[in-house]
């Protein structure tokens, strides 16, 4: 898995108290009872950790964590190059 795949587990479980063993690739958010306000304070959590403006759109509760993780990446990456 990517470094930010990594990343977003560990604020899953640091900052929102989600059980690690509950957290895969392939779940979604929803899946783990999380809404949109929940995406909200996620990407935040992202954006103060990596110094990167994440937008709203990013993610949302219907995607998958392996999904938003390879999104958030790419803005990231993107961020770095300009």
């Amino acid at each position: 898995m990517s470094t930010m795949y990594e990343t977003l587990v560990d604020l899953l479980v640091d900052k929102f108290k989600v059980e690690r063993d509950e957290i895969q690739p392939g779940i979604t958010f929803e899946e783990l009872e999380m809404d949109s306000l929940f995406m909200v304070e996620l990407l935040l959590e992202v954006q103060t950790t990596t110094g990167v403006r994440i937008t709203e759109d990013t993610a949302t509760p219907r995607d998958t964590i392996e999904h938003a993780a390879d999104m958030i990446e790419k803005q990231v990456a993107a961020a770095a190059t300009s």
